[in-house]
């Protein structure tokens, strides 16, 4: 959290004189939001998703922001993953007259309530209501951000009692998940959905700790959450102001808003934790999916219910897709190691230990610049795609209907695609000697592994060099140390939160528990495709292709 950058952005809205705050007056005039006010709400996040505004800043200044010129001057925000979405659906309520209301506290059983083994529980919460004199729209946005956290989004989506959470878990169709649904990761991250196309993908945005934003493509770098923790896609809650009356400008003062419960939600459902058949223990690990009677997996399985049904691939056309969203993953990774550079850690001596958790880390150095989390999300979507491929190209030898490929050769285009895709995908960064080191997607495939999230290790290390690339590196004996007994940690694309890892150099040396694992799952999509099985494809009795 950014509590103190958040407290000073009140102060300077407190040092504005009542009369002008007054100007930035949030008047609710309406009681709830209908659905055309829903509609407006995603067309919004739809024009920030899609205009490549990279800082949250950046977002709320953006000619895709209609609200911009109704800003006071001095408006200001800066914001993580957690309070991006709160930040956009309030920003809009404000803007349109809307109410809204938030969870502005929560309790639960873990030390670090952000990564707990058990939920949180929603205890109380903030409505934003005009007593008469109208609602100060900067101050009240300002102290929601500074309030809200990863720890909020913590809860069992089955909950049916007590102060209800902001959110309730949607049925996964293309009616449900839609710009402003919220992606919650367990593991610390949440992002918001932005736009969904034809073909079932789910594109999403996301803020980070320097206040950066990003998009992606949803797969399984969120990973799947138990019911409890109440993780994966979560839609705004409905909720209608009551007991409140209207004043001579028709404005609605006083009152409280209340909430609808699970079973009053006509989307709600739980299948995203349960699968689609039975699952009498209600355990994520059971759960089955399947579309159409297909049994899928459960990404699969989202992909084929956004699209409506079209449970069919082209493997070329995925692979493209797929290097596209994972190279833009990559460079988006790049900015995070360039401030890092830029803020001189790396010269700094190493600390005698890792913090408490790599993962989830309150040390500010360490949050700002080290990329541990971002690394392993991106080791996940590879881990993913390898896996996706590899039964696309099943699928095509057993001829499953599934593949549409209109090709002879599917190899060669693959191949092609490949080639062409990896050399489009390029990242130079400036080793340390100040001389450009270029790398194209091949490349990063095969050094990802290797590539390290510890800010205080010199730029090649960090963009995973070997050899005559990695002799300019500065780094003495004990730095190069560090980075060797980094290695397992490095190889693990899952996060672990719930295990102490301020592990010393020696802690890593000898595989101290939690400390990673002994090598990294395999992702090298091109030998995939260069060792691929291939079939004859017949025209009555004349072989056209292998």
């Amino acid at each position: 959290m950014r509590a103190v950058a958040a407290a000073v952005l009140v102060l300077v809205s407190l040092a504005v004189p009542a009369a002008a705050r007054q100007h930035y007056a949030w008047h609710i005039t309406k009681k709830e939001w209908s659905a055309a006010d829903e509609k407006g709400f995603e067309a919004f996040v739809t024009r920030i998703g899609e205009s490549g505004c990279n800082t949250s800043e950046s977002c709320l200044r953006s000619t895709a922001n209609p609200y911009r010129h109704s800003d006071p001057r001095w408006f200001d925000v800066d914001l993580d993953c957690a309070k991006l979405p709160y930040f956009l659906r309030a920003y809009y309520a404000w803007k349109n007259g809307l109410p809204f209301s938030y969870v502005d506290a929560v309790s639960g059983s873990a030390d670090d309530l952000r990564y707990g083994k058990t939920p949180n529980r929603a205890v109380s919460r903030e409505d934003i209501v005009d007593h008469g004199h109208g609602i100060d729209g900067p101050r009240a946005l300002y102290r929601m951000i500074d309030t809200v956290y990863s720890a909020t989004y913590r809860t069992d989506a089955g909950e049916r009692r007590g102060v209800l959470s902001d959110f309730y878990s949607p049925a996964i169709t293309a009616k449900s998940i839609r710009p402003g649904t919220v992606i919650y990761d367990i593991n610390g991250h949440v992002g918001i959905v932005y736009k969904v196309d034809d073909d079932g993908r789910i594109f999403y945005m996301d803020a980070h700790p320097d206040f950066s934003v990003t998009r992606s493509v949803y797969g399984a770098q969120f990973g799947q959450s138990p019911m409890r923790l109440g993780g994966g896609f979560k839609n705004w809650r409905p909720f209608r102001l009551i007991h409140a009356h209207r004043n001579d400008a028709g404005d609605w003062i006083g009152g409280h808003m209340a909430y609808a419960e699970n079973d009053q939600i006509a989307d709600f459902s739980l299948v995203q934790y349960l699968g689609t058949g039975a699952n009498p223990g209600r355990r994520v690990k059971d759960a089955r999916f399947a579309y159409n009677g297909i049994r899928l997996g459960f990404y699969e399985y989202v992909r084929a219910a956004m699209s409506g049904g079209k449970v069919t691939y082209n493997p070329v056309y995925e692979l493209h897709m797929t290097m596209r969203t994972l190279c833009n993953d990559l460079k988006d990774r790049a900015q995070y190691v360039d401030q890092a550079i830029a803020a001189g850690i790396e010269d700094k001596l190493h600390p005698d230990r890792l913090p408490d958790n790599i993962y989830g880390s309150d040390d500010p150095e360490w949050e700002s610049y080290a990329t541990p989390s971002r690394d392993a999300r991106i080791k996940a979507g590879f881990v993913q795609f390898h896996k996706n491929l590899a039964e696309m190209i099943e699928m095509w030898i057993e001829r499953d209907p599934r593949i549409v490929y209109d090709g002879l050769f599917l190899k060669k285009d693959l191949e092609k695609t490949y080639a062409q895709e990896s050399r489009a995908c390029t990242i130079t960064y400036l080793n340390s000697a100040m001389h450009p080191v270029t790398m194209d997607f091949d490349s990063m495939v095969h050094r990802l592994f290797r590539m390290s999230f510890d800010p205080y290790l010199c730029i090649e290390h960090r963009w995973g060099a070997t050899g005559a690339e990695a002799a300019s590196c500065p780094d003495g004996e004990r730095k190069e140390n560090w980075y060797a007994a980094l290695q397992r940690l490095r190889n693990q694309p899952e996060r672990t939160y719930n295990i102490p890892m301020n592990f010393s150099v020696e802690d890593l040396e000898h595989h101290k528990r939690g400390s990673g694992i002994e090598a990294p799952p395999d992702i090298d999509i091109k030998a995939l495709i260069d060792n691929m099985g291939s079939r004859i494809r017949f025209t009555g009795m004349n072989p056209v292709g292998r």
